[in-house]
């Protein structure tokens, strides 16, 4: 991280056990260097081991990024810097609407035969992420599945997960892979209209469809990440906690290229 991506960060940090006064240690190195470290493998996509030696050790880096997964503080951290970006865009920080969809990735042979399943469709054997966007394209939900679940029965789980964290939460698109009786209960057990954006069969060749294109776009972001080019982890929730690391290093770019060009203000005589 630059120095401006780092003084926003900083800002936006989970507080630690021990400073909060809930026990603990402090831990060995500072979190600028460790997250620097997660970041160098999501971003590079290198095995653990093959941690440079400008960092910390590989376990020090590898214990760090696994204890903010199980606590849920990378989920944390990559909310507070979403928020902190939809308001620099003058949006509220909470969204009222979303775009849902999935994408197939090949599994490597570290992925167990339980976690993976082969997409008929797309004719791919791995894991299929789920993704639900606001629409500015950032990430409000991810789950992680074998290839072969199909889209409605993962929406089933990702978006009451995401209803009970965004209460504003009331439209979301979606595309033909979700049409059936998923629209009839999202209306009634969630209050939330599941709009299904179709592609007009007359049509030939690529189309861009309305508010279909913005998760899209997520997925292609994502991939700028050569780990989530193809899904490495052993275990589903692993995926999902690099697809937040991803998110992270996007939305805090961001955040300190605004700053930076943000004018400054000027004295007045």
């Amino acid at each position: 991280m630059s120095d401006a991506e780092w003084t926003l960060v900083r800002e936006l940090l989970p507080v630690p056990a021990w400073m909060a006064g809930r026990g603990g240690r402090p831990e060995g190195y500072c979190h600028r260097q460790m997250i620097d470290a997660v970041r160098y493998v999501v971003d590079n996509g290198i095995k653990w081991r093959a941690m440079p030696c400008d960092f910390p050790p590989w376990p020090r880096v590898y214990a760090f990024f696994a204890r903010w997964r199980d606590t849920g503080l990378v989920a944390e951290l990559h909310d507070r810097l979403r928020g902190a970006v939809r308001c620099s865009q003058g949006r509220k920080e909470e969204p009222s609407a979303g775009v849902v969809d999935s994408q197939s990735v090949k599994a490597d042979a570290t992925v167990a035969h339980a976690t993976r399943g082969f997409d008929a469709g797309k004719k791919i054997n791995g894991r299929k992420r789920h993704l639900l966007t606001d629409t500015l394209g950032l990430v409000l939900a991810v789950l992680v599945t074998p290839a072969c679940t199909t889209d409605r029965d993962a929406a089933r789980l990702l978006l009451p997960a995401a209803k009970n964290h965004f209460r504003r939460l009331a439209r979301i698109w979606a595309d033909g892979g979700y049409t059936g009786h998923l629209t009839d209960w999202t209306d009634q057990h969630l209050g939330v209209v599941l709009d299904i954006v179709r592609r007009s069969d007359t049509v030939q060749g690529f189309q861009v469809l309305p508010r279909r294109w913005v998760v899209e776009r997520s997925f292609a972001w994502l991939l700028r990440s050569r780990r989530l080019v193809r899904d490495y982890e052993r275990r589903p929730d692993t995926s999902e906690a690099v697809v937040l690391w991803s998110m992270t290093m996007l939305m805090s770019r961001r955040l300190a290229a605004r700053h930076q060009q943000r004018p400054a203000p000027t004295l007045a005589a």
